[in-house]
């Protein structure tokens, strides 16, 4: 069974491999992440997860595909992908000294069969000092990250607590992951 990765993210791959599974192809989705009016973390990342799957899988019916989308709230407002140095700068601004929730929604796609799951993790930052902020703003680990940070890099400091899978946290939730894959047939050291 060939296992496609709808994602070009490299902490992805990397936490797959921890868990023995190397992907046969990486093909990300390439949609709209725009948030619904009224829509939650939680549906948000479920519905652009699921889309990812579907997607890929079109162009790929033999393949089981694997997608994933990672949400950031603080309360109900969600926070962006951080694309420019003044989003990650007022997402951090936001996430300092306070609670936030990190949701990371997985979807496998096979056949007709799409099956996912949401794991959300909670989190507190630290109260941030301006140098915490233009430090990591300096380091450019915020590029790209839901939020305005990875918590696999600098911004692990940040972190007075947290809740949940760290894994989620960094992009893929691993326990939930292997369930969904195995739940569709996938073994693990197949390849």
């Amino acid at each position: 069974m060939k296992l496609i990765l709808a994602s070009a993210s490299p902490r992805r791959q990397e936490l797959l491999a921890r868990v023995g599974i190397l992907p046969d192809a990486i093909c990300p989705a390439d949609l709209d992440e725009t948030p619904l009016r009224g829509e939650t973390a939680r549906q948000l990342g479920l519905r652009l997860a699921r889309a990812k799957a579907a997607a890929v899988a079109a162009d790929h019916p033999d393949a089981l595909v694997l997608a994933a989308d990672t949400v950031v709230a603080v309360g109900r407002r969600l926070l962006p992908k951080a694309e420019t140095r003044e989003e990650a700068k007022a997402c951090l601004t936001l996430l300092s000294g306070r609670n936030h929730r990190v949701t990371t929604a997985v979807a496998v796609h096979f056949g007709a069969r799409t099956a996912s799951r949401a794991v959300e993790t909670r989190l507190a930052f630290k109260r941030l000092s301006q140098q915490d902020i233009d430090t990591y703003l300096d380091s450019g680990q915020w590029q790209g990250k839901a939020g305005g940070y990875g918590i696999q890099g600098l911004a692990g400091a940040f972190c007075l607590h947290l809740n949940g899978s760290w894994e989620a946290v960094m992009g893929l939730p691993l326990y939930e992951t292997v369930c969904l894959l195995e739940g569709l047939g996938y073994r693990r050291g197949q390849a």
